[in-house]
């Protein structure tokens, strides 16, 4: 609908009677940071909430966890809500977005008391005490919607077991813990109910720019659809803008998700449709329906992108994207993506976008550019490796033509290239995971905003088929096994039956460093602009950007020296 207007460690015990009472007085020692907590975020939120991102961590509402960011201390303050809090719970971060190998923080009780603590866990699932405390806690707090639970923690620990938070996306990982422990290490992560959330942690400190006094809204949204019964939808639904709507800057976007569906809705997108069209048939249903009509493959053109856990979307000043008027489609297409690992039933769906616009064009028309591989399956990873990349290229002859906000503003240059570099962990997958659309397949993809706008609107890249077709028959030649190479055979097939030994693994990392490139450099109607694109060398690389160097807190002073002991019954703790 469109509506206007890990490392082993020496195991550590619960404390004895003499170390609670230590941290039952560190506990009452934390009320002193709830004094400077305001001041230490000041500059860094909005005045109406001290926690201004929020996310849900598992799809039925039981934990929600918010955040704020102090640059100047390169701290995160979290706020976790437990609402039906039994023995406990784990929190942390992963690299693989499992509770194995994980950096976690855990309120737990005994038949004595309750304890929360800084703790990791191995690779086999079991969770020790870290001896270095740099989850430090703030305040727990029983209220009638469950217990909140206020801690901090550095964004680098130079601790060995704990995760460093950088730029980009974080898995977020919990766990429940339903009955009372002996102690901490009696633990391990297989047996629990456990889920994995992801999100972007360090989100940029921008000023939002003043909307113009005429702005006005317009809510493309989802009409309420039954969520499918089933892990994974994407969900298509076209709307059109009013006959003789003219045209207008997009200045600003944000999602609206329909309560109680947080966890579900993954991701959203608004795409304008190819202008070369009279008409588009209205659909609502699966993305991959049969009943899907095929124009809606030409309705490519990006207006908004969402991902869960971002926030709005604002265009400087001097920008805005552009719709409505000649030479512009009135069809529109929502795409939602449901994320519903626990198959709920039964839950309806309006979610959408909203959109800010105004009829006083600005200086600049804004675009938005999708960066990074091709949807093919000719770019694989092979199984059981640890990091591989991959890498796509926006060469210099595309960028000759001319969703997440940066921390500073970046010119690219005609002639300059992008490159966008996705490393993979394949540790526990037997076979190849190729790209595509599929659930176990990989997606490489940015999108970014940019202005002034171009035509240019998809820049991607893959290696050269007849080059991948090389590689089987290298394989075939040098592996007693045989591959399948006969044309009857797909990619897929045919990188499922490579024997994934060192030897086929490092070639195939080879060839994806050195074989000549498949260019996509497409206009929004998902036409490829003229000229040669196959066979593209790949383009060298002269200087890189430094490695962030991660700092370490200049004193563990204020740290517990064991986990704090907590009175959860009511009240504070």
């Amino acid at each position: 609908m469109a509506r206007w207007g890990g490392r082993a460690r020496p195991a550590m015990q619960v404390p004895s009677p003499s170390v609670r009472e230590a941290a039952s007085m560190y506990g009452t020692a934390v009320a002193v940071f709830l004094v400077i907590l305001v001041a230490a975020l000041q500059g860094s939120a909005p005045a109406e909430s001290p926690f201004p991102f929020h996310i849900p961590l598992d799809p039925e509402g039981t934990l929600e966890l918010s955040w704020n960011i102090s640059y100047a201390q390169e701290t995160i303050y979290f706020q976790l809500l437990v609402r039906e809090l039994k023995a406990g719970v784990l929190f942390g971060m992963s690299d693989r977005g499992e509770l194995e190998n994980a950096d976690l923080v855990v309120l737990w009780t005994d038949r004595d008391g309750a304890y929360f603590g800084d703790a990791w866990s191995d690779q086999k699932g079991q969770v020790h005490l870290d001896s270095q405390q740099d989850y430090q806690l703030l305040r727990a707090q029983r209220t009638p919607e469950g217990l909140y639970l206020l801690f901090k923690r550095p964004f680098g620990t130079c601790d060995p077991n704990d995760y460093l938070i950088e730029d980009g996306t974080v898995h977020l990982v919990y766990g429940f813990l339903e009955e009372p422990l002996r102690s901490l290490e009696s633990i391990n992560t297989s047996g629990l109910h456990t889920g994995l959330q992801r999100v972007q942690l360090l989100k940029p400190s921008i000023p939002k720019p003043a909307l113009p006094a005429d702005t006005r809204t317009m809510e493309i949204r989802a009409p309420d659809v039954l969520i499918p019964g089933q892990q994974t939808t994407y969900w298509c639904y076209v709307t059109e803008l009013p006959d003789g709507f003219p045209r207008h800057h997009i200045v600003m976007y944000e999602p609206i998700v329909t309560e109680g569906n947080e966890a579900l809705v993954h991701h959203m997108e608004v795409f304008q449709c190819a202008a070369e069209f009279e008409t588009i048939p209205h659909f609502s249903g699966p993305c991959d329906s049969k009943m899907k009509p095929q124009r809606l493959n030409f309705c490519r053109h990006v207006l908004a992108a969402w991902a869960l856990g971002a926030k709005a979307f604002y265009y400087p000043e001097e920008a805005g994207l552009a719709f409505g008027g000649p030479g512009s489609s009135r069809f529109l297409r929502l795409e939602v993506h449901y994320h519903n690992p626990l198959v709920i039933t039964g839950r309806r769906d309006s979610s959408g976008i909203r959109l800010y616009y105004t009829a006083a064009l600005r200086r600049f028309d804004a675009g938005i550019m999708e960066l990074g591989l091709a949807y093919t399956p000719v770019m694989a990873i092979p199984p059981q490796e640890t990091a591989f990349v991959l890498t796509g290229y926006c060469t210099d002859k595309c960028t000759q033509l001319e969703i997440r906000m940066l921390k500073k503003v970046v010119s690219v240059q005609p002639g300059d290239v992008l490159i966008t570099s996705c490393t993979y962990n394949t540790e526990d997958r037997r076979l190849a995971t190729v790209g595509g659309f599929g659930i176990l397949e990989e997606m490489c993809v940015n999108y970014v905003h940019y202005y002034p706008q171009t035509q240019l609107e998809l820049c991607k890249s893959a290696v050269d088929p007849g080059f991948l077709h090389k590689y089987f028959r290298l394989v075939n030649r040098f592996n007693s096994e045989e591959v399948c190479t006969c044309p009857q055979a797909s990619v897929p097939e045919q990188f499922a039956s490579v024997p994934w030994n060192s030897f086929n693994r490092e070639v195939l990392k080879a060839l994806y460093g050195f074989a000549p490139i498949s260019m996509h450099c497409n206009r929004s109607s998902a036409v490829r602009f003229q000229g040669e694109w196959n066979r593209q060398p790949l383009p060298e690389i002269v200087s890189r950007l430094e490695e962030p160097t991660p700092h370490c807190p200049a004193s563990q002073a204020q740290s517990p020296a064991g986990p704090t002991v907590l009175n959860i019954s009511g009240g504070k703790g």
